[in-house]
């Protein structure tokens, strides 16, 4: 398996994860002709994505999936909230293949196993996903502003794991956000900060770790140095061993 991140912030987020020859995609926050710029540069072309997962329906993630799978005719997976919020994104006189899910059972997309489950979050019935081909598994963490027991579980054993640092507590504390935008990102059903983030790894299983990806840096409360201090510090690892995905690049191709 391999993984990598078209881009992860506020202004849009997306990954590609891939198994032998199927591509899926988790989360479009991009438009459609800015989801293709993104996949050039991963060698990729629409044509080779075989599926779309909306953890969901804010902007950032949602607003381009349906117009992408609309045009390439890709089916997409989602929850049933999610799926009631988003239909303000459905384009019109357009079919798209809709799945909907349940956020504790698990389903196939041709040679991958995908494992959803709930998390607390300001949306309709927000779903994060680990992913895995039998071997080897990838775990995925944004937009939670906690943690719970049932989330440890899920992510526990992983050997890549891609986990949301969305601020450092004292930036957004004095930082530029009005009152109270910082109180719902720093809210249970926010955003996690660093300390948040390095206390839930802590508590997992990390014995075949092998990538650990700080995610959903916020570009005005959190610096990419924090973000690798606090990971690092709980891993007993170089600071430079935690990768970053960020909102311009995301990251290229890991493989495990």
């Amino acid at each position: 398996m391999r993984f990598a991140s078209l881009g992860s912030g506020s202004a849009g987020n997306c990954m590609v994860i891939e198994k032998a020859s199927t591509r899926l995609l988790l989360d479009c926050g991009f438009g459609v002709s800015e989801i293709v710029k993104r996949l050039q540069r991963l060698a990729l072309a629409p044509e080779q994505i075989a599926g779309i997962l909306v953890t969901h329906e804010h902007d950032d993630h949602a607003k381009g999936a349906f117009k992408f799978a609309a045009k390439y005719n890709i089916p997409v997976w989602l929850s049933r909230g999610t799926l009631k919020m988003s239909e303000r994104y459905l384009p019109e006189n357009t079919q798209v293949t809709l799945n909907t899910i349940d956020s504790h059972t698990k389903f196939h997309i041709e040679h991958i196993e995908i494992t959803p489950y709930p998390v607390p979050h300001d949306a309709r019935e927000p779903t994060q996903f680990t992913f895995t081909d039998g071997q080897h598994k990838l775990g995925v963490l944004t937009d939670a502003g906690a943690s719970t027991l049932h989330i440890e579980q899920v992510l526990s054993g992983c050997d890549a794991l891609v986990l949301e640092c969305n601020h450092d507590l004292h930036m957004l504390e004095n930082g530029p956000y009005a009152w109270p935008l910082k109180k719902r990102v720093g809210s249970r059903l926010g955003h996690l900060d660093n300390e948040c983030a390095a206390a839930l790894l802590a508590k997992l299983d990390n014995s075949k770790l092998k990538h650990i990806i700080a995610a959903h840096l916020s570009a005005k409360n959190n610096t990419q140095v924090l973000a690798k201090k606090a990971l690092s510090q709980v891993l007993n690892c170089e600071p430079d061993w935690v990768g970053i995905a960020d909102q311009a690049e995301g990251f290229v191709w890991r493989s495990f």
